[in-house]
């Protein structure tokens, strides 16, 4: 039975789009684990974030195409704070990618490790293009990181290839390619005693495009994906991939890190101490590694 106990976080509120009537989330998993301290799955937006908004986001990201609200208590250390644990006790942090919505806390926690596909680290320190250049702040990662960068490599699980465990973490976390939104963009797999739990990053937005046999999105979400997706064919091919794995495996609970209310867990709160799913069961192998 997985010890890991699951936290999810809303460490953003991006205001210029919605799903269902609620703005997108910003995503971020804390889980406690009984030897690797804690470990976070992306850190959303941070307190320098919040502290200077335009300069560390950017303008056009800040003021016309996100307009983050600007609410300090939403940082992730703030709430890892309310939830009583010691912020110091994060010692990993599981980055889908790099982007900036994703990696604004990690200057918030300079002395944890961070895991990171290789693509990813390449063409964040590269910023080639101005798509590059817009997504990747190499001011968050100006305190100099312990990255732990991963090669597309490891074992099969429920039909995706390369899914492997991560360097110093629990064989119950998996690192999930799903390339397409950035070249080295994956998901991350948690095996917990009411199942597993993938979260998909950016690899959708509107669940809809996923969780339906048929893809649909919302016209300004679609129209965002759009224009900062790296690659749309790549990014169609993991959606249809992502669909199939939800048609025929109901009981692992897939959720995107934009999405206001994560599927089978109800709206992301602030702070919430996870329930998890609810009536699934737990199967499925784990790769070999």
């Amino acid at each position: 039975m997985s010890t890991l106990h699951v936290h999810h976080l809303n460490c953003a509120h991006v205001t210029t789009m919605k799903l269902d009537g609620l703005v997108l989330a910003c995503h971020v998993m804390v889980i406690e684990t009984p030897s690797s301290g804690l470990v976070m799955v992306d850190t959303g937006l941070g307190t320098a974030d919040y502290a200077d908004i335009s300069s560390r986001l950017g303008w056009s990201f800040a003021h016309l195409y996100a307009k983050p609200t600007v609410d300090p208590s939403l940082a992730a250390i703030e709430q890892i704070r309310a939830l009583g644990l010691d912020p110091h006790d994060v010692r990993h942090i599981v980055q889908t990618h790099l982007d900036l919505d994703h990696v604004g806390g990690l200057s918030d926690f300079p002395w944890a490790q961070v895991h990171v596909h290789a693509t990813e680290h390449q063409a964040a320190m590269a910023r080639k293009g101005i798509k590059a250049r817009g997504r990747y702040r190499p001011g968050m990662w100006a305190h100099g990181p312990n990255w732990q960068t991963y090669a597309t490599e490891g074992e099969p699980w429920f039909g995706f290839e390369a899914v492997r465990a991560l360097r110093g973490l629990p064989e119950e976390i998996l690192f999930v390619p799903l390339p397409g939104h950035t070249m080295g963009h994956c998901g991350v797999a948690v095996d917990t005693d009411q199942g597993w739990l993938l979260n998909a990053g950016d690899a959708y937005f509107d669940r809809r495009e996923v969780h339906q046999p048929q893809r649909e999105c919302a016209f300004a979400v679609g129209m965002f994906q759009r224009v900062v997706t790296t690659d749309k064919a790549l990014r169609f091919h993991n959606q249809d991939r992502l669909r199939a794995f939800i048609a025929s495996h109901p009981e692992v609970n897939v959720f995107a890190a934009h999405e206001p209310g994560a599927a089978q867990l109800g709206p992301i709160r602030t702070t919430t101490d996870t329930a998890l799913m609810e009536g699934t069961t737990r199967s499925a192998s784990r790769p070999a590694h």
